[in-house]
């Protein structure tokens, strides 16, 4: 497989959870509109943990990231977050088994 994972961890400052969320839904549209190598982008809230959120970016491989990370709404959701996240922990992975939205490699 060549595909491209990352799983990011937002922990949130107090408070800013709702304009957090609707910074992520603008993104999530854009990804899903412009960007057909992504081919998965879901944002879950912690169970729990109401200042974390979590989300889940699948790439196609190597192009489709660097495509992802070039987009203009990207480098605005990462420009914007910062004003509502006091930390954010991106684990790379790397896929081997699993199972995978059709027409993924």
């Amino acid at each position: 497989m060549n595909q491209i994972a990352l799983c990011v961890r937002f922990t949130l400052r107090d408070g800013a959870g709702e304009a957090f969320d609707e910074l992520v839904r603008q993104a999530a549209a854009a990804v899903l509109e412009h960007e057909p190598g992504t081919l998965v982008y879901a944002c879950s809230a912690v169970e729990g943990a109401p200042n974390e959120r979590l989300v889940f970016e699948l790439y196609a491989d190597r192009a489709a990231f660097d495509e992802h990370v070039r987009q203009p709404h990207v480098r605005h959701f990462l420009s914007e977050s910062e004003k509502y996240a006091e930390k954010t922990e991106v684990d790379h992975l790397r896929p081997y088994a699993g199972k995978y939205p059709s027409g993924s490699t």
